[in-house]
């Protein structure tokens, strides 16, 4: 393995780092509306975790606050449309269950007046095992699982309450949340059946009334961190000795001994008593911090582990044993990322799978913030085996880092500090290392004083998310603080729009964030830009996909909203017949007025008209071109409907498919050639 020497970095860091003074072309901040108030404090180190499936959990004392973001095209306003739900803290207090109560008990007196200071102190301050400190109420951390692993094709939520909870979560038509299972709970109860043996089924010598033992069964239980791993395949035996492909997921969970407790997750996940318990890995970290996977893919080769961070300083890679996943290799033993104890420690930690543009080979960007330094680490697997290239990032911020986010859609991380500045920085490859080019964000006025607790990216990388307080108020902190949800562009309209013509994923859903940036530049500019109108038609030209014409159904869609004329009535307002009358006859009578005084005056009344003529014009065009595209798509679907019976040699009796409806709808454009061949081949095969 090789490593860069630390030293060395730090004292070359004007060579390493190019500092800009402008953000680049397409990376524009603006700040969007509405600005989320949170009815409570936020809480935990990293609040904000933003989902796959374009959902938003902050973390707060009282519940866990989820904001979907949703590019609604029934919508003509030009702020962002979210839905928001919440998840409640429990109301009971949890208890971890270390033993019986009645010793439990005794010890809790005995070392509450040990006469050893030392281990009477000790007992005092842990929060976790001496009741009398009292439970903070609140969220610790939140982590979302990769889409497609509920019932519905959507994510499930991980949540940590302070008082050492961890369930699993999944909504219901987006209205409401789902308990699934307490894993804390069901770890608690296989600990209890194995008498709380170590791993290697070594029974405990002493009870409870030893100190060590009694912390020792604390921290085996207590998560700090908790991460989901990508999907894997596997394969299942039937009775009949037949195999059946399944999917599946891991959610690793850090607990406060350096102990890793692999849970397995198969998918659609719909009830709790399908978790089982897959794995317990002895990381060996004292004092772990924060954890992360790491995930190699290159063709048919993959491999994964786990990065466990310490509050000490160092960083490493457990290795996970994953039996019939195809293609699946293990790491022979742990990887030492960064071995220094500096008692720095180690928080917000990321991994980013990328691909190496000089050696055309798959690498692994890692990223975390270590005080006010930013730690990355390199890995490269070559021939040779594993390279490790490291350093530190220095000179970013005054005050220590207390959020750091990875932008996955053209590789970037984004940090910030209490001050409320946040820094980006862009990796650039060389032969061996990394050089990354750092530039300031543009923030916004009314961002500009306030303490940031935390940010969030994105899926697709168009937007950040930033949870504030007050900063300093004349020189004085403000007797109650009011914490706020910010929403602010990462890209502009443009660059969105480029990013959706070129999607490698062909699907509007999963690029939803990139979209309400393009809907919010038809929606505000009421005109879809020729650039990008000339672009998609050019594109469809070449390549018939119905990605490309339901991309151009949705541009037509919101140009027509944004030529709707403004709704100025409370719909939702109780008011009383009579004087909804009445009031309709006094502005009609006042209208009335008003249109006679124009009209004595002659040509304003007259260009008035003529503005709406053109405006009811330009409406019923976009309408015409609109049902143009629907009935393309649908013709479109009508021939997917109609290949499928075709290919289709056996149909149940009970089974009535109306082709002679479609085939009858499809010939009447007889220059669709396409369907004429279908229709043809569906009457001589029958």
């Amino acid at each position: 393995m090789a490593a860069a020497n630390t030293c060395d970095s730090v004292h070359t860091l004007p060579k390493n780092v190019v500092i800009k003074t402008e953000p680049e072309a397409e990376d524009v901040s603006v700040k969007r509306e509405p600005v989320v108030p949170l009815i409570a404090p936020v809480s935990g180190l990293q609040p904000l975790s933003w989902s796959q499936d374009h959902r938003l959990a902050v973390c707060t004392s009282s519940s866990l606050a989820v904001m979907e973001l949703v590019c609604d095209v029934h919508n003509n306003k030009q702020d962002l449309t979210l839905h928001r739900t919440s998840i409640p803290v429990p109301a009971e207090e949890y208890k971890l269950r270390v033993g019986p109560s009645v010793e439990l008990s005794e010890a809790m007196v005995k070392f509450a007046t040990h006469p050893d200071p030392t281990v009477r102190q000790a007992f005092l301050a842990d929060s976790v095992i001496n009741p009398s400190v009292g439970v903070h109420k609140g969220i610790k951390y939140a982590s979302w699982s990769p889409l497609g692993c509920d019932s519905s094709g959507r994510c499930l939520l991980a949540c940590l309450t302070l008082d050492h909870r961890l369930t699993i979560h999944n909504s219901h038509k987006r209205l409401e949340w789902n308990t699934l299972v307490d894993l804390t709970k069901k770890y608690s109860e296989r600990l209890k059946e194995r008498n709380y043996a170590r791993k290697d089924d070594k029974l405990p010598q002493t009870n409870l009334q030893d100190f060590d033992e009694l912390q020792r069964r604390f921290r085996m239980q207590t998560p700090l961190r908790m991460e989901w791993s990508s999907i894997y395949t596997i394969k299942q035996v039937q009775p009949d000795n037949t195999g059946v492909d399944l999917e599946m997921v891991l959610l690793a969970v850090l607990m406060e001994n350096g102990d890793l407790v692999l849970w397995k997750f198969v998918l659609p996940f719909t009830d709790g008593a399908d978790v089982t318990f897959y794995d317990i890995i002895e990381s060996g970290v004292t004092r772990p911090s924060d954890l992360a996977w790491w995930e190699y893919e290159n063709a048919d080769r993959r491999m994964s582990g786990l990065i466990v961070g310490s509050e000490v300083g160092p960083v490493k890679i457990m290795p996970v044993s994953l039996s019939g996943v195809k293609g699946y290799f293990t790491l022979r033993h742990p990887v030492i990322l960064w071995k220094e104890c500096d008692e720095i420690a180690v928080e917000n930690l990321k991994c980013v799978p990328m691909i190496h543009p000089i050696h055309k080979s798959s690498c692994s960007l890692i990223v975390a913030s270590r005080g006010c330094y930013v730690f990355w680490c390199l890995l490269v697997i070559s021939p040779a085996g594993l390279n490790v290239h490291n350093s530190h990032v220095a000179g970013l911020h005054s005050l220590p880092v207390v959020s750091l986010a990875v932008s996955q859609q053209g590789v970037a991380v984004y940090t910030c500090s209490t001050d409320g500045w946040i820094k980006k920085l862009t990796p650039t490859f060389t032969e061996s290392t990394l050089i990354f080019k750092q530039e300031e964000m543009m923030r916004p006025e009314n961002l500009t004083g306030r303490r940031i607790h935390g940010i969030a990216v994105s899926r697709n990388g168009a937007y950040i998310a930033l949870v504030s307080t007050q900063g300093m108020v004349d020189g004085y902190h403000p007797v109650n603080r009011t914490y706020q949800v910010h929403f602010v562009t990462l890209k502009t309209p443009e660059a969105a729009a480029a990013l959706l013509l070129r999607s490698p994923t062909q699907n509007l859903y999963k690029m939803a964030d990139l979209l309400d940036l393009v809907r919010w530049q038809i929606l505000k500019n009421k005109s879809i830009p020729a650039s990008l109108q000339d672009e998609l038609d050019q594109k469809i030209r070449e390549a018939d996909s119905p990605y490309l014409w339901r991309f151009k159904l949705f541009l037509v869609r919101i140009l027509h909203q944004s030529l709707q004329s403004p709704n100025t009535e409370n719909n939702w307002k109780p008011a009383k017949e009579g004087n909804k009358v009445f009031i309709r006859d006094e502005e009609q009578e006042d209208g009335e007025d008003k249109e006679g005084a124009v009209k004595e005056e002659g040509e304003p009344g007259g260009e008035k008209l003529e503005k709406e003529e053109n405006q009811e014009e330009q409406r019923a065009e976009v309408q015409a071109w609109m049902n143009t595209v629907e009935t393309h798509l649908m013709r479109e679907n009508m021939k997917k409907v109609l290949g499928v019976v075709y290919l289709n040699t056996w149909l149940a009796e009970n089974i009535s498919i109306p082709t002679c409806g479609l085939v009858e709808y499809l010939s009447k454009d007889t220059n669709d050639r396409a369907s004429e061949v279908m229709t043809h081949m569906l009457f001589f095969s029958t």
